[in-house]
């Protein structure tokens, strides 16, 4: 794909917004950034905190640990770092610097301060309201709201004291979300051809710093005592040859982060867990290959943007796994490592889907890091199975006929499907 193709400019900036570094399961912090927000826009720290949000928020945001907290899980304490030490700037890396002093005060804050959680009924997946409210008569403001929308950082509506500061519709609600690229630009041949032949240094920071950051968390993951060790165990059970080092490393960086780990992720489609998926077993392959830097930064840009494109249909949240999607793209990442072409990289994607497409997301926490193993095993074994002359044919199941169309079949399913699976996930969790 030539610079001068309007869709090379594209899938730059695709990557551009969705690489990024959050400390933290984005859900959670995402919480934290709205609520440091609503503080910034009260003027002082708030004596009462409502959160109203999404069922699927709640799924994901209950169960983590927030970082920087001492160890503080879901929704009040997300929202008491932030603004108790929320940097609203800083993104979602919102709580990643705090000190020791803010980490009891953290505490403090949530044992004297109301803060109440209910869920909102938007009709949105993704929806998260803070407000606020202060108490003392020469307070810079009574009370503040903040509402984040679609993705993590979409800041759809800003209030102080009632009066409206910004207001726009959320992208569900009417039109794509503001200032981001179309996803629906992304194909399969797109891809490919863009990540073989695209001017690396367009793109060589972002992946650096996704190599640098998920194989740290990785090395952690591995090293430490972080919620089921699933990594560790697996090597133990099963052996450390390389496809059993990048299931096990994968999953060793993802149980670091849902138990709080204090070390940034680069992220994907608006995940960490699905950030450790497309990059972490590349790694661990391009290393045992011997790939190049070259090799393996065209790895990760096929993955990333065939992991982006299986999620475009599916939406951000869903009770789809995003670890399936992500798993599927690893083993196109990996089929080009290995030296497959366009075809292996294809039926890997079409192969993994069809092995694991029905694991559901019952929200954030330890056993998501078994279900990342599980999905880059599918990934692997989906380009294993191709370059040994083995595949899964249109008609089997859902699998259609071509890439694509068995991208909208997972789309379909994850997004309409399985939506009154999430809800019955939602009710599962809340004890309804």
């Amino acid at each position: 794909m030539e610079r001068t193709d309007e869709r090379y400019g594209q899938y730059v900036a695709i990557l551009e917004e969705e690489l990024v570094a959050a400390m933290g399961c984005t859900e959670p912090i995402a919480i934290a950034l709205a609520a440091a927000r609503a503080r910034e826009l009260l003027g002082t720290r708030p004596v009462r905190v409502e959160v109203a949000a999404s069922g699927s928020i709640i799924k994901n945001a209950k169960s983590v640990v927030v970082p920087h907290t001492g160890g503080l899980k879901g929704i009040e304490a997300a929202a008491a770092a932030g603004i108790v030490a929320g940097r609203a700037e800083r993104s979602l890396e919102v709580i990643a610097d705090v000190s020791p002093t803010d980490i009891e005060e953290v505490a403090a804050y949530l044992e004297r301060t109301p803060i109440t959680v209910e869920r909102a009924d938007t009709g949105l997946d993704f929806d998260i309201v803070v407000r606020v409210f202060a108490d003392a008569q020469d307070a810079p403001a009574r009370s503040a709201l903040v509402r984040i929308a679609d993705f993590h950082t979409n800041i759809v509506r800003e209030e102080r004291d009632g009066a409206v500061l910004r207001d726009g519709a959320p992208a569900s609600e009417g039109g794509a979300a503001e200032g981001m690229t179309d996803r629906g630009v992304l194909s399969m041949e797109g891809i490919w051809d863009f990540a073989m032949t695209a001017e690396l240094d367009d793109v060589r920071d972002l992946l650096d710093r996704q190599i640098a950051c998920n194989d740290a968390i990785a090395r952690e993951g591995l090293a430490g005592d972080w919620g089921a060790n699933i990594g560790s165990v697996m090597l133990g059970a099963y052996g450390d040859d390389v496809k059993s080092r990048a299931c096990a490393c994968a999953a060793a960086a993802s149980d670091a982060r849902m138990s709080g780990c204090e070390l940034p992720v680069v992220i994907n489609s608006g995940s960490g867990n699905q950030g450790i998926t497309v990059s972490v077993p590349l790694i661990v392959y391009a290393r045992h290959l011997g790939s190049t830097d070259e090799q393996l930064h065209r790895a990760l840009v096929l993955s990333n943007l065939v992991a982006i494109h299986q999620k475009t249909g599916i939406g951000r949240l869903s009770a789809f796994c995003g670890a399936v999607c992500a798993g599927a793209a690893a083993g196109a990442g990996i089929a080009y490592l290995d030296g497959g072409g366009y075809d292996e990289a294809c039926h890997a994607v079409v192969n993994a889907l069809s092995i694991v497409a029905g694991m559901v997301c019952d929200g954030a926490k330890p056993s998501c890091a078994g279900k990342i193993a599980f999905s880059v095993n599918a990934g692997i074994l989906g380009y294993v199975m191709y370059r040994d002359g083995q595949q899964f044919y249109g008609g089997d199941g859902i699998v259609k006929k071509g890439v694509e169309n068995t991208i909208d079949s997972i789309a379909r399913l994850g997004r309409d499907g399985m939506r009154a699976t999430n809800d019955e996930i939602i009710r599962i969790m809340l004890g309804a």
